[in-house]
């Protein structure tokens, strides 16, 4: 709907100059993506670092291979936690998700719990980073990379 949307992702790998990471498909993220594949992400390094990272570009979705291969390096109870959990969508109350944890642990007792059709990984191709550090004067240092046919430009930017 053309309005700015926010959240917090665990970015798990760098492969190939693209940011990877993983959520369930469903959910509003992976709504918002299938919708509009592109994105924004931010790394920020406060005391004493004091930088940022920023990347944006396109997002395309990892094959159920990847994502199989990344799923299985995962805790039991993460995976456990991926099939109970209908991520975005309204709860009664905190019952609501126990009992569908419960399901899924009696679901697949003790054999391997597999990758869900619904949950997978995201790949984001940068075709702008931003670097910035920050100074006391506040008159920070930022400067912008931009893709192109070439490879990449650098522009320095007023803070």
């Amino acid at each position: 709907d053309a309005k700015p949307s926010v959240r917090m992702v665990l970015v798990r790998g760098v492969e190939d100059g693209d940011l990877r990471f993983y959520t369930n498909r469903e959910s509003r993220k992976g709504s918002e993506l299938s919708e509009n594949p592109r994105a924004a992400l931010v790394f920020h390094w406060g005391p004493p670092l004091r930088r940022q990272a920023r990347a944006e570009g396109i997002v395309a979705a990892l094959t159920a291979e990847e994502s199989a291969a990344y799923f299985e390096t995962r805790a039991r109870e993460s995976r456990l936690g991926a099939w109970a959990s209908p991520q975005s969508r309204p709860l009664a109350d905190r019952t609501e998700l126990d009992a569908l944890l419960a399901a899924a642990v009696e679901r697949f007792g003790d054999a391997p719990v597999p990758l869900p059709p619904f949950w997978g990984g995201y790949r984001l191709v940068p075709e702008a980073i931003e670097l910035w550090q920050s100074r006391p004067s506040r008159l920070h240092d930022r400067a912008r990379f931009g893709r192109s046919q070439n490879g990449w430009t650098c522009v320095r930017l007023a803070p």
